[in-house]
């Protein structure tokens, strides 16, 4: 992220985040910013790298200059929480994996909205994308439910 971006600041129980207002999210909690037109770079909120846990590994399937659709498994994150498939959100062209990611996969955790973005497509963004408000309220309603759930099950807030 740039140190220009602006952010606006997020708290929801013990998770707290900025969150820059130049992107436009998904439910699935990726973020997107056209570079230019028709160029997304894609990454992952910190809400999501919080659910993996620390990430020890990655593996693309997609090959830069695929073809790309809105929904397919391009390759896979491995945390110490969770293994978890990275998805197209952007329909057109693979154009690569991130310098930062491919530097040291522990970029996607300590900066997601700068040098730890996933990788970059060129075409036609997920149309279900939503503003950064869009988003606090999809956080809002993600964290309540994890919240519900772990004080029925009583199981501990830590997801956090």
């Amino acid at each position: 992220m740039s140190p220009h971006s602006p952010t606006i600041r997020y708290k929801r129980a013990r998770f707290l985040t900025h969150l820059p207002v130049d992107r436009r999210y998904t439910a699935s909690h990726y973020w997107l910013m056209e570079e230019v037109p028709g160029v997304w770079r894609v990454g992952l909120t910190k809400f999501a790298t919080r659910m993996l846990g620390e990430l020890v590994e990655y593996e693309f399937s997609a090959q830069t200059g695929s073809t790309i659709e809105i929904g397919q498994t391009l390759g896979s994150l491995e945390g110490f929480k969770a293994v978890t498939s990275v998805y197209s959100v952007v329909e057109g062209e693979f154009l690569g994996v991130g310098d930062g990611l491919r530097a040291d996969v522990t970029a996607l955790e300590s900066d997601p909205y700068g040098e730890g973005w996933l990788y970059r497509g060129r075409g036609v963004a997920e149309p279900a994308n939503v503003d950064v408000q869009g988003y606090v309220t999809i956080l809002d309603a993600t964290i309540d439910k994890l919240l519900q759930s772990r004080h029925s099950t009583g199981e501990p807030d830590d997801a956090s």
